[in-house]
């Protein structure tokens, strides 16, 4: 590329810079709203459960049911809302949202564990919210065993000794498992609406026509529009990974300059998109829904909340052309795994050649568009 391209190039993201920084709601999206969202997505999605709201039916009334209704308090997992001697208060209790657990400890529980017999108690889950009721029947389950195996002494050895352990993110934190894709997210957001609500802006107040008629090369209109962008979508990725590092204490295991290299791929694909939106767009707002149109279905389809293999197997291969999902396994990789690009080449490819295929077909679009 010749010096004169450069210098054109050069003066064409000067102007790009200043044109975002003037604009004050422009700096609240680059700067403040990136560290909104962490912290919603860090404090209010999260799939631990904290006091859950316990119902206790006991008709045993021994000092060994009170034993075991203080080891589910005792967790931290579950709070006690009610108590009763009546089945039917424990179905009311969940029927009325009151509780979302329910136990039922039967009337020969400290004879028949005294005896050896053994005893069953039954939990009862409000199934409305799934993912709920499944993390508390595991912690429920896994208490109860544990009481179990207190009770018994050890005096007898169970024919399989399980002891499961997460291999990486031990503690099984939603939080860990989160924040990081929020990178993902957020990068998207930003590259989408910064680079097609300039153009549409530049062809609403008339300045593309000015922009067309100067020495600038579509080219080089296109490098002067989208350049800008991606040094602002790196500066987001610091930002955000800085507040995750320090604030969230989100661990990062893996090498920072294959996450570096993963987002410049993975913003090749959102100024991409982004630039092939304003082609179609001929409004600001036109632009601003359209985005969305985008974004939500890429988010859903990334295995940011639901896992990809969940999904039916054309849902799957569909995904495969979604560079989110790409960019979450490699993010989600570096921070809690530490893996490196040895396991991770195959995202990276994916990642390359949707960001240059989506960028140059964009182009394409856009250099017939200013024609």
């Amino acid at each position: 590329m010749r010096s004169g391209s450069l210098e054109r190039i050069g003066v064409m993201v000067r102007k790009e810079f200043l044109q975002v920084f003037r604009d004050p709601r422009m700096s609240r999206v680059i700067f403040v709203a990136p560290i909104i969202q962490l912290v919603v997505f860090g404090y209010a999605v999260s799939t631990d459960i904290r006091n859950t709201r316990t119902y206790v039916v006991d008709h045993d009334r021994s000092v060994t049911s009170r034993a075991l209704i203080d080891a589910f308090t005792a967790s931290g997992y579950f709070r006690l809302v009610g108590r009763s001697d009546r089945a039917a208060d424990l179905v009311g209790a969940l029927d009325g949202g009151k509780a979302i657990l329910g136990i039922e400890i039967p009337p020969r529980l400290a004879a028949d564990i005294a005896s050896g017999r053994g005893a069953t108690v039954q939990l009862l889950f409000d199934g409305t919210n799934s993912n709920t009721a499944t993390v508390a029947s595991g912690y429920a389950e896994r208490i109860v065993q544990s009481f179990g195996a207190r009770l018994a002494g050890g005096s007898a050895a169970p024919a399989v000794d399980l002891r499961p352990r997460a291999w990486y993110n031990p503690d099984l934190s939603s939080r860990d498992y989160n924040v990081p894709a929020v990178v993902g997210s957020l990068m998207l957001l930003v590259s989408l609406l910064l680079t097609a609500l300039a153009v549409v802006r530049e062809r609403e107040i008339g300045t593309l026509e000015q922009l067309m008629v100067s020495p600038l090369t579509a080219r080089e209109l296109i490098a002067g529009k989208t350049i800008p962008f991606a040094i602002i979508g790196l500066f987001d990725l610091a930002l955000v990974t800085t507040v995750a590092l320090l604030w969230f204490r989100v661990p990062f295991n893996g090498n920072l300059l294959l996450l570096v290299l993963g987002s410049v791929f993975y913003l090749l694909s959102g100024l991409g998109i982004g630039l092939l939106i304003s082609t179609v767009s001929s409004t600001q707002q036109e632009a601003f829904l359209s985005n969305f149109l985008v974004f939500m279905p890429a988010i859903l389809l990334s295995g940011f909340v639901f896992p990809v293999s969940s999904m039916p197997a054309l849902f799957q291969w569909i995904t495969l052309l979604n560079p989110v999902r790409h960019y979450l396994v490699i993010v989600r990789g570096l921070f809690l795994k530490g893996v490196g690009l040895p396991a991770l080449w195959p995202e990276f490819v994916w990642l390359l050649v949707l960001g240059v295929a989506l960028l140059g077909f964009a182009s394409t679009r856009f250099h017939k568009t200013v024609s």
